[in-house]
């Protein structure tokens, strides 16, 4: 059986590499989730919500899905519309005192 050696050098160019795919995933999903269609509890685990809140986001229009069968789905665009829309700007400094 034939050795190799590895060095430090080949060592170095393979987190190089390692790290520009990386780097490649991350900008093909833009930090979104990879899936287009979530199912319920990978909505709440994504959002860190109970069932009940994420049933009162469908009951109250807040967050739209699409129901086949007995399974609901929700489309990941929408999740990240209904956080950006309801996004709330901070209208305190801390640390700033007068």
């Amino acid at each position: 059986m034939p050795t190799e050696i590895v060095t430090t050098d080949d060592l170095r160019e393979f987190k190089l590499e390692l790290i520009k795919e990386i780097k490649q995933l991350f900008a093909a999903h833009h930090g979104q989730p990879s899936k287009k269609w979530l199912k319920s509890y990978e909505v709440r685990k994504l959002l860190g919500i109970s069932p009940g809140t994420l049933q009162n986001l469908r009951v109250n229009g807040t967050l739209a899905y699409t129901k086949i069968g007995g399974v609901i789905f929700y489309d990941s665009e929408e999740i990240q519309k209904m956080m950006m829309e309801n996004r709330v700007q901070n209208r305190f400094e801390f640390g700033r005192r007068k």
